[in-house]
């Protein structure tokens, strides 16, 4: 079963107690669904103390992908055909390619573009 893979945007609203990211988060578990979170993700989102307090308790029900070199290399194959695509969207669609997970993004316009570069990737926006 395709797991789910969080983008920042989500993060962030979990963080804000945004109940449609629960939702979400809630129907996955629910389903048997793996969450996974790039690295990549973590650093754009983080800030330490109370403030990351949410988002700790999440990523640490989340699987942390590192970024090596094939994913790299995959997400630099994409930003090379849609050049108006940044570093972390095509990382967080290159990592859900690879499991054949879904996107929960609060960015689906820019994501669903890079679909076209990695089109089993399905992308939920919030």
């Amino acid at each position: 079963m395709a797991g789910l893979t969080l983008d920042s945007g989500p993060l962030i609203a979990f963080e804000r107690s945004d109940r449609r990211v629960v939702g979400h988060l809630k129907e996955a578990l629910a389903r048997g669904c793996s969450l996974s979170v790039s690295a990549v993700v973590v650093a754009e989102v983080w800030r330490g103390g109370k403030r990351s307090a949410r988002v700790a308790a999440l990523l640490g029900a989340c699987v942390i992908e590192p970024v090596d070199d094939e994913l790299a290399r995959s997400a630099g194959l994409a930003l090379s055909k849609l050049r108006a695509a940044n570093v972390v969207d095509a990382i967080v669609m290159a990592s859900a390619a690879r499991r054949g997970d879904r996107v929960l993004t609060a960015d689906a316009d820019d994501l669903t573009r890079l679909g076209t570069c990695f089109p089993s990737v399905r992308v939920v926006g919030l």
